[in-house]
């Protein structure tokens, strides 16, 4: 028989909303994948290694040149000390990461505390490997949690924290003052935080992301999560890393063997080629998204919109009250897909308790061409709305 825990799940929210977009030959501005091909030399390396390199099983931790590279690109871009022998271990995508983390380090029964609005991955898979999701409700614009809050969610069973840091999907980058709390709050209760960073690379300036591993007291109690398809524009494939202390990775690492056991060797060669020689990357990725960031800012302030900051991701969210929407999030998404020709993401979909109503998200990293006309197909939605 299925278990409860799967076989009671809906669809995901971002394959129904990509599906209805393929439905109706909408514009798609839910699912979060950009529509350029990524790096051409990362490409380039990729195709060689599978012609010429090697492909047959590779080290279950992962090749040792792409372990060493994402080892010395955390030395160069924030300053960490990783061991690559003993604290690094390759995925196959930052998802197979949390769920080997999840799987080797909750104890039937832990509590965890999750953060919504959330990536809709973490509640299923703290489950099914015996965990209670304790949930911390975030509301916007600010989307910010105080000492309060973090004490009221922790019990005398939790054991670990779950952060996504640049969050998805409010696009914020957590400020100084918040990860120093978190980690005065791990430490004072003994929680592991499980750090999924997949967005780090993807954040504007003058926001700069900071890693939790970093912070006083958390080298031995911090899980940091990457990933090289988000770092490179490359979503599909799904080469993730883990970063932690020897004994946390031991765990974790006997968890993975038993999930995806390894990644496709060339996509491993080819990130750690890009790691190790980024050609400017890393500095104009995040220019030309921020370029995008504003044009669709203005596009929809144009139309009326009211448009809420975006430090980083590849989101921007909208507040629809304040936009002159009365339908909830989920309802003008539906109608703006089906009327309108434009898909959404409805924000209150990364909640389970309480959620919000009244925020969408929008994804930003597309042609210039398609967020004038995804801006333009919203205002008729709106308005659209407003006439029944």
């Amino acid at each position: 028989m299925a278990h409860p825990v799967y076989a009671q799940m809906p669809t995901t929210i971002f394959e129904e909303m990509s599906g209805l977009a393929r439905e109706f030959g909408a514009i798609n501005l839910g699912q979060g994948f950009p529509d350029t091909p990524g790096p051409l030399a990362l490409r380039a390396k990729a195709a060689d290694a599978v012609l010429n390199g090697y492909n047959q099983y590779p080290p279950m931790a992962g090749l040792p040149e792409l372990r060493e590279a994402v080892a010395r690109h955390y030395a160069r871009t924030q300053g960490l000390d990783l061991d690559w022998r003993s604290e690094v271990t390759v995925t196959s995508g930052a998802t197979e990461a949390l769920a080997a983390t999840f799987l080797a380090l909750i104890e039937p029964g832990d509590e965890v505390l999750v953060f919504q609005p959330f990536y809709d991955a973490y509640p299923p898979l703290i489950r099914r490997a015996g965990g209670i999701p304790k949930l911390v409700r975030l509301e916007p614009p600010h989307w910010r949690f105080d000492r309060a809050m973090l004490e009221a969610a922790i019990g005398p069973r939790t054991r670990m924290l779950v952060l996504n840091n640049p969050v998805n999907p409010t696009g914020v980058v957590m400020p100084p003052e918040d990860l120093a709390l978190l980690a005065e709050v791990c430490a004072e209760h003994d929680l592991v935080a499980v750090c999924d960073e997949v967005w780090e690379q993807v954040v504007f300036a003058p926001a700069r992301h900071q890693p939790l591993l970093a912070a006083p007291g958390m080298r031995a109690r911090t899980v940091k999560i990457g990933s090289a398809g988000k770092m490179f524009g490359l979503t599909g494939w799904k080469v993730g890393f883990i970063c932690a202390a020897p004994a946390l990775t031991h765990a974790i690492a006997r968890a993975h063997q038993f999930l995806t056991f390894t990644t496709p060797p060339n996509l491993q060669t080819a990130a750690a080629y890009g790691l190790e020689d980024a050609q400017g990357w890393f500095e104009a990725m995040p220019r030309e998204l921020a370029a995008s960031r504003d044009r669709l800012t203005e596009a929809l302030r144009q139309e009326g919109f009211a448009v809420l900051p975006s430090q980083g991701t590849y989101f921007l969210t909208i507040d629809l009250p304040g936009s002159g929407v009365t339908m909830d999030d989920r309802g003008f998404a539906l109608h703006a897909v089906r009327e309108a020709g434009v898909a959404s993401i409805p924000v209150s979909s990364f909640y389970e308790q309480a959620p919000v109503t009244t925020i969408l998200r929008l994804c930003f990293s597309k042609a210039d061409a398609i967020l004038d006309e995804g801006a333009a197909r919203l205002a008729r939605a709106r308005d659209l709305a407003l006439r029944r």
